[in-house]
């Protein structure tokens, strides 16, 4: 491990240790960089320990995290070598890592708590309370959606507004649109007729299918031992599905399109958006396909759904906590993708995938604690395969790029 003190700017000292034994060695930067080579030879060391210190030697020294790149050089921070009165500027960032850190701990628990709450409360509706019109409370969310990340990207301007450049485009829109209001309005069928339990087990399969789509629209080929990994994940739903005590098979038949169809639209969107003047982030991608899916929601939902605006007025009037539950349930719905970009946005992609693993877990208990749905051991035991196997599976194909 390599120490680099500041003692004099431009001059630093790094101090190697291995073997028991410490070397001082002095060395020049240019321009904010500082050749290591000859003190750490190593690439594979990643990050360095960078010392604040001062001629007197009598101040506690500060320290912030830089990078070392190939060869080891690394590029020191902004601000740096530090000037007069710079500890004060030190203990700014300091206290702005903390800050930071109780933020992100903050939108992970906020991540938590609006995926759990809109699944349980839509079971609770559809199930429990005996709202029985999955596609009306589907075109409640999408129009919830809209209105909310059009106030979001128009006037708080969370992120920049990416407009649609071309007719093409536009449809490509209409399509991924179409994709998704078949996923989430399957999903929240499927919630009538099997418990969260058994419907989060299902869902884990996703990669599976991410996979076979993959494969079958793009001929992309995973490496064989990312193949591999799908089967717990496989194995794990069909034990599952042998062990539940409320297992449906038209509930089931859904659940799995609902998932097939998830699977279908995250490939599609990256064949239908991959050049770079079709990008959209993923809330300038909701602002525009929500109001389209809604569009696409509603003559279904008054179609299927017969006089379901009249029934639900109706309810309302008999217990007003309908409507709080429509409109709660709703914008939980949208904070559930804002919570989802702004995790990522702090973090990462592979940290939002291992939260996301550990959140059907968490889904299952929490249903299991509220609805009291009978569970058996064999279940239990399928839905722990399919979790491990979807923990193999990213694990490969992390190492497989």
């Amino acid at each position: 491990m390599a120490q680099i003190a500041l003692i004099a700017p431009p001059t630093f000292r790094a101090i190697t240790t291995g073997g028991g034994k410490q070397q001082q060695h002095e060395l020049s930067y240019s321009r904010k960089r500082v050749s290591l080579a000859s003190v750490v030879p190593s690439r594979k060391m990643k990050k360095v320990p960078l010392f604040v210190s001062s001629n007197c030697g009598g101040e506690r020294s500060r320290s912030v995290v830089v990078k070392v790149s190939g060869g080891g050089t690394i590029s020191l921070p902004h601000g740096w070598p530090p000037q007069k009165g710079s500890e004060d500027q030190i203990e700014s960032i300091n206290r702005m890592k903390g800050s930071n850190r109780f933020f992100t701990i903050g939108l992970v628990a906020a991540w938590y708590s609006s995926n759990i709450g809109v699944l349980l409360l839509n079971k609770y509706l559809l199930s429990n309370y005996g709202f029985k019109y999955p596609i009306f409370l589907t075109m409640c969310h999408m129009t919830a959606c809209s209105l909310l990340s059009y106030v979001a990207i128009a006037w708080m301007k969370v992120v920049p507004l990416q407009t649609i450049r071309s007719r093409v485009q536009f449809f490509k829109i209409s399509a991924l649109s179409l994709v998704f209001c078949v996923s989430v309005v399957f999903g929240n069928i499927s919630l009538r007729y099997l418990p969260v339990s058994f419907n989060q087990a299902v869902g884990a399969t996703t990669p599976f299918f991410t996979a076979v789509f993959a494969y079958l629209i793009t001929f992309k080929r995973e490496a064989w031992l990312t193949y591999l990994t799908l089967v717990p994940v496989v194995t794990g739903v069909i034990i599952a599905s042998g062990g539940e005590p409320s297992f449906h098979l038209f509930g089931f038949i859904i659940c799995v399109a609902a998932t097939g169809a998830r699977a279908l639209k995250s490939v599609l969107q990256g064949i239908l958006l991959s050049s770079e003047g079709e990008k959209l982030n993923s809330m300038n991608l909701l602002l525009y396909m929500a109001p389209m899916a809604v569009v696409f929601l509603l003559p279904a939902t008054l179609i299927m759904e017969e006089n379901v605006v009249g029934i639900t007025l109706a309810l309302a009037r008999d217990d007003t906590k309908i409507i709080w539950y429509l409109l709660f349930n709703s914008a939980l719905a949208y904070f559930v993708n804002l919570t989802n970009f702004l995790v990522t946005k702090h973090t990462s992609a592979l940290t939002l995938q291992v939260l996301g693993n550990a959140k059907g877990a968490v889904a299952v208990v929490v249903s299991i604690l509220i609805f009291r749905n009978p569970v058996s051991v064999t279940g239990m035991m399928g839905y722990s395969l399919t979790v491990f196997g979807v923990i193999l599976y990213s694990e490969a194909k992390k190492r497989s790029k």
